[in-house]
């Protein structure tokens, strides 16, 4: 069994359930302008590719082509999740000893999320113990989004580890592209916002129920 020297992980879905203080915040938007809410189970499939397209994904078809509304409903939305993405969200079942686990063992571990940075790094603050996780690397300007390995092989080098001893953790399909795409060993999460099914579809090399299930499956090594 080939060893891993460093995790990187995906965040919503994937470390948090945060589905619904998503969905809560982008009703929240749509509301202000009159528009339709979605049902919070729907925002499994609106989410996962960056808050611009979630935005997009959600607006009434009128609407969603005009950059500037967009970018107007955006900073909206950015505003009502801030104040409401800690109502709900909380680490998976087992995620806290599983990455206390991996600490314990010198694992390098980081974090690549599509969420805006900002949102991101509040999140990881709260729920996760200081010093968790080597980087947190959010949406932001001059970094394209997943499934571009760019961020992933970013984290290799700072870590100073090569991509195909990475463990690349995440629950869709974009997770999967990402790992391939940047050489890592794709890791589904079955408890996150997908079907196993897109997980298999995609490539997921090691498919995991739970995390306790974690250390059955993948050697580490300092």
């Amino acid at each position: 069994m080939m060893e891993y020297r460093a995790a990187i992980f995906d965040l919503d879905g994937t470390l948090v359930d945060s589905l619904a203080d998503l969905a809560d915040s982008a009703n929240a938007m749509l509301a202000y302008y009159g528009f339709r809410p979605h049902d919070v189970d729907a925002y499994r499939y609106f989410v996962g590719d960056g808050s611009r397209k979630l935005i997009e994904r959600i607006l009434p078809q009128e609407r969603n082509r005009d950059a500037a509304f967009v970018d107007e409903a955006l900073a909206r939305y950015k505003d009502c999740y801030a104040q409401r993405l800690l109502y709900q969200t909380k680490p998976y079942d087992g995620i806290l000893a599983m990455l206390e686990e991996l600490r314990r063992r010198k694992i390098p571990m980081a974090i690549c999320t599509n969420k805006h940075q900002s949102a991101s790094d509040k999140i990881v603050e709260k729920l996760f113990p200081k010093n968790t996780f080597q980087e947190v690397v959010g949406d932001q300007k001059g970094l394209p989004r997943k499934p571009d390995p760019q961020k992933v092989l970013q984290i290799a080098a700072q870590m100073d580890v090569s991509p195909a001893s990475i463990a690349y953790f995440g629950d869709t399909a974009v997770d999967m592209d990402t790992a391939h795409n940047a050489g890592a060993l794709a890791v589904g999460v079955l408890w996150g916002f997908r079907p196993q099914e897109e997980l298999i579809e995609r490539g997921a090399q090691i498919l995991l129920s739970h995390p306790r299930e974690l250390f059955q499956n993948i050697k580490f090594s300092s």
